[in-house]
């Protein structure tokens, strides 16, 4: 191989760090009171859900059965 560097393609990225520009950019703008409760209130009812939903589905995981017959369908009972 050639000791011959070809030029960059995009070497306006790696000069990115070295530029500085006058410009600011404008302030952002404070989120109101009403969207900041909206917010709240979406991510409780969002955490709400997911702890509700593990309340509710972990006993149908749960594998330990307190019966003393085995369980059988209706369908075999009724022969």
């Amino acid at each position: 191989m050639s000791g011959r560097r070809e030029p960059v393609p995009f070497a306006f990225v790696a000069e990115a760090d070295r530029f500085r520009s006058n410009v600011t950019p404008p302030p952002r703008e404070r989120p109101s009171v009403g969207q900041m409760a909206g917010r709240w209130l979406l991510g409780l009812t969002v955490v709400a859900g997911l702890v509700g939903s593990l309340v509710i589905g972990t006993p149908a995981l749960s594998t330990d059965r307190h019966d003393s017959q085995p369980q059988q369908s209706q369908a075999s009972q009724n022969r």
